[in-house]
């Protein structure tokens, strides 16, 4: 893909799968893009379906960076002042309907609260004993925290849910309750790995978090670049004038993007910025 006359004024980032390698670290080779783009007054946004307690410690320490979408858009971060300066949250009737549906089931389920990510205390304990044969454990363990009664939990909460995940150990029981969840009224519903779905807003989404950030920024859609891996990165990356998917990423993804970039292990996302903004 070539570009001529264009300027990429904003860079939307993915973590997970994306930014991130296999060690859930940022290279080397990645920070000193976002230091180069940044110094070329280009906003690197991170964009991602973590919460804001559950994200690295490393991203922190990037000088330069302004904002950080989280909770797959529910949520933008102004890292200056830790001040929240957008909220998209699940409507409280959503909330119900879904517990209404989802209680008696045996999945594994989590809440977003307050940039916290909760899971019930008997799945949280389970797992520390007996680790998880889809999951990663480590990351539940070091990410999640755990309530007891956690579907009360919501409820009680209901006013201020970022996002409801569900987690399948069976590609049956994900394609079953697709059909099920998709009848409930005023939710989205997307995914950032195969064995999950994630329930956010009637219009939650990272692109429509973007969409304010770039009101606010004075950006314009054919100034933006977007990078991603997995469903829930899909309409950032459309809304973006180079919509990139990183090489690890299925093929149906990759079929979504204007272009295709190396594998998050290869320093695929420091290789779109260099090739599109530097």
């Amino acid at each position: 893909m070539e570009m001529e006359d264009k300027k990429i004024k904003m860079v939307a980032l993915d973590l997970d799968g994306t930014t991130l390698n296999s060690q859930k670290e940022i290279s080397p080779r990645t920070i000193a893009a976002f230091q180069n783009a940044m110094r070329k007054g280009t906003h690197i946004v991170v964009s991602t379906g973590r919460t804001f307690r559950s994200l690295p410690a490393q991203l922190f320490g990037i000088e330069g960076l302004e904002y950080i979408v989280t909770s797959n858009g529910a949520h933008i971060t102004e890292l200056a002042t830790r001040k929240t300066i957008y909220e998209n949250y699940l409507p409280p009737h959503a909330v119900e309907e879904v517990v209404r549906v989802l209680r008696n089931t045996s999945f594994s389920i989590e809440t977003f609260v307050g940039g916290k990510a909760y899971i019930d205390s008997a799945e949280y304990e389970d797992v520390v004993a007996n680790g998880s044969t889809y999951r990663d454990a480590d990351y539940i363990i070091n990410t999640r925290n755990p309530i007891p009664h956690i579907w009360d939990y919501m409820i009680q909460n209901k006013h201020q849910i970022e996002n409801i995940s569900i987690n399948f150990e069976f590609a049956e029981d994900k394609e079953k309750w697709q059909r099920i969840l998709e009848r409930i009224d005023d939710i989205t519903l997307t995914s950032s790995f195969k064995h999950n779905f994630e329930i956010g807003g009637a219009n939650t989404s990272k692109a429509e978090a973007l969409r304010f950030l770039m009101r606010r920024l004075d950006v314009e859609p054919r100034e933006l670049m977007a990078c991603g891996d997995s469903p829930n990165d899909i309409e950032m990356i459309k809304l973006a004038e180079i919509g990139v998917v990183v090489g690890n990423a299925s093929e149906e993804m990759k079929s979504l993007a204007d272009y295709v970039t190396d594998t998050n292990d290869n320093d695929g996302v420091a290789k779109a910025i260099e090739n599109f903004v530097l």
